[in-house]
This record gives structure tokens, C-alpha cells and sequence, in this order.
């Protein structure tokens, strides 16, 4: 469809989200800079590293250039493309979660059973199934808007696939990548047009699905009392929280400068990934927060303003992929920047852009690349072209 009142500003109109492009950049620079500094100590003195200090910094530019290299390729493939693969590529994520849980394929790492080993990286299959189920549960989504004010015909279908997902990722165990994926899935369901009763009602069935998950596995209960008072067992259960909590402490306004954390000098577990916001605060403090806070900000309302540019033109799958991939960088995000923070229990989620983690970092850009090409097609249409 052509929209003549957009022709004006065919040649003043940029081809793709500026500020996006540019939030994005200083996240993935920032990371990188900061995966270097936060893990310097480990590189130097972990198994497998040869006690180069840089080893982390060079996978992760490595997977940093990969995954820039993936999203390029995927920013050209169109929306409808991914709107018809949307049921091979879920399935093609079921199966991967399915194979993590098969012994001598499964790799696994502290207790759980993740990845999938490729000989030179693991392949973490649960990253990529986060964006898989973005673009299947959106593709759902519309051709079931007359449905999603019914149960029986809207809401069981998706609620089951929940379920079965969410069974899989039990098994690894992945409790994060649960809550994330069963978030973007009600919420898309929910921006799609589902009832405000069935959204509440999905949303209280999740909560309590939670508290019974934590209260049936021990390990998940040490958490949630360790986060309740983590000072009252600072060198067991709440000894990764109160080291967090003593890098902000430390970090104060402006931090203590680039390279001066003393919680990453084996201190605090995972620094260069869970954990990397509490050694962005160390060293940058308050001010270095505040703006990741901001730029995750940015990005997510952005996201949402391309979904809503997208439902302007009619391009309602575009959409609500759009807002999507905005609901699950948010939630992570959230997640993740709470952990540190102590405001929620410990849980293994990396940060989005910036965390180390080849699968995080890969799928990360990919995602991005496709919501460039939802803004994209969208600015087309802007300027009057078909896509």
C-alpha cells in the first residue's frame, strides 16, 4: 500500500532508526570494554586461558563480530519470510531443547545441562528459542485475533505450548529463561488483543507457578532466603548478593575508576557475565549505571514505537514482533539489572548486549537485525515503496 501523504518526506526521511542503531553500539561498545575489565583476573589465572589476561576480550569481540555478521545477513530477509518459517523455526528450537537434555550431547556446566556442544563453543539453544517464540507466538497471535477472547480456542493452544516449553527448560534447569519466555508469550498475546481477563488470569496462574516452583526445589528456596537477608549467611547462600550489593556500595557516584574493581579479584562469582552490571557500578558507578538503565530504556521504547508505526500501516505481525523483541530485552534486562541490584533472587540471565556468552551476544544481534528490518520496511512504506 502506498501512503501519499508520506512522499514528502522521501528524501528527508533516514532508512533506519538512528538513535536505535546508536543505543545499540554503545551497549555492545560498553560491554565489550567491560567484559575486559571484569575478567582480566580470571583470564590470568583460569584453566584453559593460558593465563592470557586478554582471553575473554578475544572470544567475545570474536562472538561480538559473529553475531554482527548473522544480523546482517538476517536484516535482509523480509518480514513475511519470517512470518511464514515461524512454525519451522519453533520447531526447529524445541527440537535443540530436547537435544540439550540427551547425555553426550547435552554439555554440561556447574549442575546444568545448557548447551549443545559445537567442538570450538557451546550453542546455549534457549537464547535463540527466546526470539523463535517472539515470531511464532506473534504469527499466532494474528490468525487467531478472532479467538482471543475465548479459552477453549485462543488462549489453551498457546497456554499448553507454555507449558511443554517451559517443561523443557525445567529439565536443563533453566528457571530464568522460563520466566522470560513465558512473559513475551503472554504479553504478545495480550498486545495482540486477548481479553483483559484471560491476561490477568494468565498472570495469576504464572505467579503461582513460580512460588511453587521455588518452594518445591530446595536450591531455589537458599536462593529466595538468601535474597530475602544476605547478610545473614554472607558466605553461603547469599554470597554472591552481598558481594553485589558491596561493588555498588563501593562504586558511589562515579565509580572508582575504569579497571579498579576489587569485587571482580575473585570476590564475586560470574563477574563477567550474571554479574557484570555490579562491576559496571563499581567502576563507573551511579553515573555508569544509570545510563545502561537508560540506553535498555531507549531501546525498548523504541521497539514499541516501531511495532506501533507497523500497526499504523496494517502490518500487524511486524508489530507485534516488534513489541515483542521490546518486552524480552526489557524483561531480561530487568531481571538481570534486579539481581544485581539484590531487588530479586538470584538467577542465572545474562545482560542482554553486554554480558559474555557467545549464544546471548549472537542471538542479541539477530534480534536487533530483526527489528531494524521491521523499522525499515515500515520507513518504506513511509516513502512510499512496496516490501
Amino acid at each position: 500500500m502506498i501512503y501519499q501523504h508520506d512522499i514528502g518526506n522521501q528524501k528527508t526521511l533516514p532508512d533506519i532508526d538512528q538513535s536505535l542503531i546508536w543505543s545499540v553500539i554503545l551497549l555492545l561498545s560498553l560491554g565489550l570494554v567491560m567484559v575486559y575489565s571484569a575478567s582480566i583476573a580470571i583470564a590470568e589465572a583460569g584453566r584453559g586461558t593460558n593465563g592470557y589476561p586478554a582471553y575473554f576480550l578475544v572470544r567475545h569481540g570474536t562472538y561480538l563480530m559473529v553475531g554482527l555478521l548473522i544480523g546482517l545477513i538476517a536484516f535482509q530477509i523480509p518480514m513475511r519470510l519470517w512470518q511464514k518459517y515461524s512454525f519451522p523455526l519453533f520447531l526447529l528450537g524445541t527440537a535443540l531443547l530436547v537435544l540439550v537434555l540427551i547425555p553426550g550431547i547435552g554439555h554440561e556446566v556447574n549442575g546444568s545441562r545448557r548447551w549443545v556442544s559445537l567442538l570450538v563453543v557451546n550453542l546455549q539453544p534457549s537464547e535463540f528459542m527466546k526470539l523463535f517464540v517472539v515470531i511464532y507466538v506473534a504469527n499466532y497471535t494474528v490468525r487467531k485475533a478472532l479467538h482471543l477472547g475465548s479459552f477453549r480456542q485462543g488462549l489453551l493452544p498457546m497456554l499448553i505450548l507454555i507449558l511443554m516449553v517451559g517443561g523443557l527448560l525445567l529439565l536443563e534447569p533453566d528457571f530464568g529463561s522460563f520466566v522470560v519466555i513465558a512473559a513475551v508469550m503472554i504479553a504478545i498475546l495480550f498486545l495482540g488483543g486477548m481479553s483483559l481477563k484471560l491476561f490477568v488470569g494468565q498472570i495469576g496462574f504464572l505467579m503461582i507457578g513460580l512460588l511453587a516452583l521455588i518452594w518445591i526445589e530446595p536450591y531455589r528456596m537458599q536462593r529466595f532466603f538468601g535474597f530475602m537477608d544476605p547478610w545473614d549467611d554472607p558466605y553461603g547462600k547469599g554470597y554472591q548478593l552481598s558481594h553485589a550489593l558491596i561493588a555498588f556500595g563501593r562504586g558511589e557516584w562515579l565509580g572508582v575508576g575504569l579497571g579498579g574493581s576489587v569485587e571482580k579479584l575473585f570476590y564475586l562469582p560470574e563477574a563477567h557475565t550474571d554479574f557484570l552490571l555490579a562491576v559496571i557500578a563499581e567502576e563507573l558507578g551511579f553515573a555508569g549505571v544509570i545510563t545502561v538503565v537508560s540506553l535498555f530504556a531507549w531501546v525498548v521504547i523504541r521497539a514499541f514505537v516501531i511495532g506501533r508505526q507497523a500497526v499504523l500501516r496494517e502490518r500487524y505481525f511486524s508489530a507485534l514482533v516488534a513489541q515483542g523483541i521490546g518486552v524480552w530485552l526489557g524483561v531480561q534486562a530487568l531481571i538481570n539489572m534486579g539481581v544485581n541490584m539484590g531487588v530479586l533472587p538470584t538467577k542465572g540471565l545474562t545482560l542482554p548486549l553486554m554480558s559474555f556468552g557467545g549464544s546471548s551476544i549472537v542471538a542479541s544481534c539477530l534480534t536487533l537485525a530483526v527489528l531494524l528490518r521491521v523499522d525499515w520496511e515500515n520507513r518504506q512504506l513511509m516513502k512510499g515503496y512496496a516490501v
